[in-house]
C-alpha cells in the first residue's frame, strides 16, 4: 500500500501525528509519500528523521490513499491537488469544525488501523468546473467545495447576470453570490442561509451574498444545468474564489460553472455517516429547553 501525506504546516501539533504515524507503519508494508512542504516542515522541528519517505514534489505523484492532516482548507487543497487521480482521501482534523477532516486528530492510531484493515467507507463527491471566457489555462479549475463571486472593495454592491441552461434567470444585486456542491452546502453557503444537502444529493445550490432584494432566495438546480454568470461593478473589478483559491477578474470576463466530469472519493471509517457528523459539528437537533 502506498500512502500520499498532506498536511498544514501552520498547526504545530502534527510534528505529534507525523511522528506517530510514521512509527505506526514502519514495521508494515506501507509507503509513504510526504508533500515537499510538509517534509521540509517536519526536518526543521522535529529530532526524528525517517529515512524511508518518498517525496511529494509536483502533482505527478500516485497512491491507493491520501491522508489530509488539518482542517477543511487542508482536505481542499489536498483534494485540488488529487484532482482526476481517483486517490480517496481521509481528513485527520487538527482544525475546528473539520466536515471534511472529519477524524478527530486524537483518533488517528484508531484511523490508522483502519486504513491497514480497509475498514473505510468510500463516498464519491461532486466537483464543479469553472471556465472563464479569455480560455485561460487554470492550474486547478474544480471546486470541491463552492466558487464565491465577492466584491473586489467595499464601496458598492455586485450585479451578477445569471444565465441557466442558455437561458437568463436572474440578475443578482448583492455583495456577491455563491454556487455549491452539495459538499459545501455545509460550508460558506450555510453562513448565507443556503440549505443543507445530503452529500450523495445531485443538486447545484445557488445562494446570494446580502441580497438587495427581499423576494431573492437560495435555490437548488439540477447538477446536470450550466451556470453562466456575467458580472458588473463600478469599480470594473470582482473577485473569484474557487475553494478559497483567489483570484481578480475584469468584469468583461464571464464565467461558465458546470459538473466536472470526474469526481473526489472521501474516506471515512465504518459506521460513521453524515448525520453523525450534523449531530456532532452542527448540534443538529440539539434542545436545550429544560
Amino acid at each position: 500500500m502506498t500512502i500520499a501525506i498532506f498536511g498544514n504546516t501552520f498547526r504545530p501539533t502534527i510534528i505529534a501525528q507525523l511522528k506517530m504515524l510514521f512509527q505506526h507503519f514502519r514495521q508494515r508494508e506501507v509507503q509513504l509519500l510526504l508533500d515537499n512542504q510538509l517534509f521540509e516542515y517536519f526536518r526543521a522541528n522535529s529530532e526524528f528523521q525517517p529515512n524511508d519517505l518518498l517525496l511529494i514534489e509536483s502533482d505527478d505523484f500516485q497512491a491507493d490513499l491520501a491522508l489530509s492532516i488539518g482542517g477543511d482548507g487542508t482536505f481542499l487543497t489536498t483534494a485540488a491537488r488529487i484532482g482526476s487521480k481517483n486517490i480517496p482521501i481521509l481528513g485527520i482534523n487538527t482544525g475546528r469544525l473539520g466536515f471534511l477532516a472529519d477524524v478527530p486528530g486524537d483518533q488517528l492510531e484508531k484511523a490508522l488501523d483502519a486504513i491497514l484493515h480497509n475498514h473505510l467507507n468510500i463516498e464519491e463527491r461532486t466537483l464543479l468546473k469553472i471556465e472563464i471566457s479569455d480560455k485561460r489555462n487554470m492550474h486547478y479549475p474544480t471546486v470541491l467545495n463552492d466558487v464565491s463571486i465577492l466584491k473586489q472593495d467595499s464601496s458598492s454592491m455586485l450585479t451578477i447576470h445569471t444565465a441557466l441552461n442558455g437561458q437568463p434567470f436572474n440578475s443578482y444585486h448583492a455583495d456577491g453570490l455563491i454556487v455549491a456542491t452539495p459538499t459545501g452546502s455545509t460550508a460558506y453557503s450555510l453562513s448565507v442561509g443556503g440549505p443543507i444537502l445530503v452529500p450523495q444529493s445531485k443538486n447545484i445550490i445557488l445562494s446570494p451574498i446580502a441580497s438587495h432584494s427581499l423576494t431573492v432566495r437560495p435555490l437548488v438546480i439540477p447538477d446536470d444545468w450550466t451556470v453562466d454568470l456575467e458580472v458588473r461593478t463600478r469599480s470594473g473589478y470582482y473577485q473569484l474564489s474557487l475553494d478559497g483559491r483567489s483570484t481578480v477578474l475584469e468584469q468583461e470576463l464571464k464565467i461558465r460553472i458546470s459538473k466536472a466530469d470526474y469526481t473526489i472519493k472521501v474516506a471515512r471509517q465504518l459506521h460513521h455517516s453524515f448525520v453523525d457528523t450534523l449531530k456532532s459539528k452542527l448540534m443538529w437537533g440539539v434542545d436545550k429547553r429544560n
